[in-house]
Order: C-alpha cells, then structure tokens, then sequence
C-alpha cells in the first residue's frame, strides 16, 4: 500500500549533507528539482520498482531503508545493497536508459522523492560538477559490484558472512543496547552473502558459541570486532 506523506521535504533539507549529489546544483537548478520531484510514503515489504521495468526515473531515500536485489535461478534473491537515507536508487539504469536491473522493495517503512528521467539528463547536461559526481558514484557502485563478485568466488562462507555484519554496522550502527540497528531476517542474511539460509544459520551459531556475536532473535550483537575483521579479511 502506498499513501502519499503529508509533509513534502525540501531538496534543501539534503543538500546540507556534503554527499549529497545534489549539493552541486545552483540555487535555481535545486528550487527546479523541488518543483518537479514528488513524494510519497511506502511501507515496509512495499516493492518501488522490479526488476526489467521501463526506468522513468530515479529515487532519492528521505527516510527509512530500502533493499535491492537481483532475482536468479529458482528465484533465489541476492541482495546488492541496503540504501538508506540519502542514497540515490535506480539512477544506473536512467543514465544507461535501460531497465531496471534490480528490484527495490521496502524494508523498513520509507518516504522517497522520484525524479524523472528528463530531470535528471537536463541536469548532467548543465552542470559539470553534478555530472562528475554522478560518474564517480556509477564508478563506485560498479567497483563494489566487483568485490561481490570476487567475495562469491573467492570466500568461505565465514569470511562473507564476517564481512556482512561488519558491513551492516559501518553502514547502519548500533542502538543503544549495542545491536545492530537494523535488523535482518536469516534469509535476508543469507540473500546479502549469496549462500543457503541453513549455512548461514550455522556459521551464526558458530559465532554466538565463540563468543563473536550475540543473538537476540533477529537482532545481532557484534561482540568481538577484531575477530570478525580477521576472518572478514577485508582490503
């Protein structure tokens, strides 16, 4: 279900986040884009857009989490990355003008600005900063692709899965009783590592009896960072 948020927030509100995008536009260009975005609020399991849909444009997160994944054989989900606030989801496939490679559902109850296509193109087109920002963003996104690939490959299923909640708490912290902030079914677990949810449960378990992490549920305590950085065997 999709109800529209009664408050519409100001691109002005994001662009004081100096990783913002948008932070480049003049102050013309950003009252344009307030003017021809528009808001809405999806709850979580809501899905934003699948995979192979025609891209009309790009999201901006305001609040909330959104997931997105790839479907392979069988239908088995591989999660590419948990977008939070202030990340910019679809815009690959707008630039590329192709569909959609992923499918973007909600995880945690969100309020999102869409952009259009013609928006976003006009934008790169006038201002070479924004356009530059853009690039570097796509040559990020594309070299994280790459470590996921290389991580499949080349790693045990411990080494990804260390990885995975170092990762998720880098990206998303801890509550004030020091679990992760987010919280993850095994199965999304196991979509994020690219391995069956059994092994997944298994090496949580392994962890818990050697006193890596603390489990309370769905919620996952990191206890010994150091550990879990040697085993991750990050770059």
């Amino acid at each position: 279900m999709i109800k529209q948020k009664p408050k519409i927030p100001s691109c002005n509100e994001c662009v004081s986040d100096m990783s913002s995008l948008f932070r480049h536009l003049t102050n013309e260009q950003l009252e344009t884009l307030n003017y021809d975005k528009s808001c809405q609020f999806y709850h979580r399991g809501d899905y934003v857009f699948h995979e192979g849909n025609r891209a009309t444009g790009c999201y901006c997160i305001y609040s909330g989490v959104v997931k997105l994944y790839k479907t392979g054989i069988e239908g088995k989900k591989q999660i590419i990355i948990l977008a939070k606030k202030g990340d910019i989801i679809g815009y690959r496939s707008v630039i590329a003008a192709e569909p959609f490679c992923t499918t973007a559902q909600v995880h945690e109850d969100a309020s999102l600005c869409f952009i259009p296509s013609d928006v976003i193109h006009k934008l790169i087109q006038q201002n070479h900063a924004f356009s530059l920002a853009m690039l570097k963003l796509v040559c990020k996104e594309l070299g994280e692709a790459n470590n996921i690939i290389t991580d499949i490959a080349q790693k045990t299923v411990k080494e990804r899965l260390a990885e995975a909640l170092l990762v998720l708490q880098s990206s998303f912290g801890n509550d004030t009783d020091g679990f992760l902030r987010i919280t993850l079914t095994r199965e999304e677990l196991s979509n994020i590592v690219g391995t069956a949810t059994e092994s997944v449960i298994r090496q949580l378990s392994d962890f818990k009896s050697d006193r890596l992490i603390e489990l309370c549920g769905r919620k996952i305590k990191l206890l010994n960072i150091k550990q879990l950085e040697r085993y991750a065997n990050m770059p």
